[in-house]
């Protein structure tokens, strides 16, 4: 059982959690810096981090298990990635999809720990966010939308995290401007990273902006994302005063990375694209999750 289960974990990329859970928690302790009740904590109770981040990994793990079961015939057919789980034989689609299967059961009694606290919220909720989560995988069977329906899965992280914590943040607008900064940030990145599939998708009938659009208008279109991005993030440092000098330098330094990702991807898409994706995208949550929850706690 060992081996299968750390292929999986190997396959789904665990560590790409770093995209969404600093978003997450950032959500989480900006609801809890706007609670209304004379005397509350302005910080989330550990328990509620707890289920936060449990959650969050179950839902991830399950969106990923997804996308590699939808993925199996397509990714066997290019080469690059030929050499994944399912499509290799390393694991079974028994295997996979039970693994999937315990994520959505973990995420829902995650979801379910918060009526501990009287909120029923995400327990309502929990089925439909799933069904959103594994959407993703089949969308680039019939639109290049799927792109931007990506950027949404990972965009309602902060918005979740306020409904499970103080739903009534959802009535401000931090929430929605960091939402809105993760939905146009993800959609860019996407966009960049479907640059290696290309030939592979334009062959077996696989929808992306790339492949549909053409790689020159797919540039400019994840440049025009990544400038919402910078006019959302730039919006919310002006509109929340919880946060400070600390988040607001963070949002400078992201603006600056944001523009590095391009000029990478100009110089040479296919060489750069790894430090682009991973390396800057990761570098930009990390920063400015640790420099919002900072300046909150402070």
């Amino acid at each position: 059982m060992l081996t299968p289960l750390l292929r999986i974990s190997k396959d789904i990329k665990l560590s790409h959690s770093v995209f969404a859970m600093p978003f997450a928690l950032l959500g989480a302790f900006l609801a809890t810096s706007q609670r209304a009740a004379p005397g509350a904590s302005k910080w989330p109770h550990w328990g509620e981090l707890a289920l936060v981040i449990l959650s969050m990994i179950c839902a991830r793990t399950w969106a990923m298990c997804v996308n590699r079961l939808a993925d199996a015939d397509i990714d066997a057919q290019n080469p690059r990635t030929a050499g994944r789980a399912v499509p290799s034989g390393a694991v079974s689609r028994a295997m996979m999809g039970t693994v999937a299967m315990l994520s959505a059961g973990g995420f829902i009694a995650s979801c379910a720990g918060f009526l501990l606290w009287g909120n029923f919220w995400p327990t309502a909720l929990a089925l439909p966010v799933l069904a959103l989560l594994g959407a993703y995988s089949y969308a680039k069977r019939f639109t290049w939308a799927c792109h931007l329906l990506l950027g949404i899965t990972l965009a309602i992280s902060p918005c979740a995290a306020a409904i499970a914590l103080e739903p009534h943040t959802l009535q401000t607008a931090t929430p929605w401007l960091l939402a809105g900064m993760i939905w146009c940030w993800v959609s860019g990145f996407d966009i960049l990273y479907a640059l290696q599939d290309v030939e592979s998708d334009r062959e077996h009938g696989v929808f992306s902006i790339p492949a549909n659009l053409g790689e020159k208008p797919a540039l400019w279109i994840s440049r025009l994302l990544h400038l919402g991005a910078a006019g959302f993030l730039t919006t919310l440092v002006l509109a929340d005063h919880h946060l400070g000098a600390g988040f607001a330098l963070a949002t400078a330094v992201t603006i600056g990375l944001l523009a590095l990702e391009h000029i990478l991807v100009a110089l040479d898409a296919r060489k750069n694209l790894p430090m682009a994706f991973f390396t800057v995208n990761g570098v930009i949550s990390l920063l400015l999750g640790a420099a919002g929850i900072w300046d909150l706690l402070r």
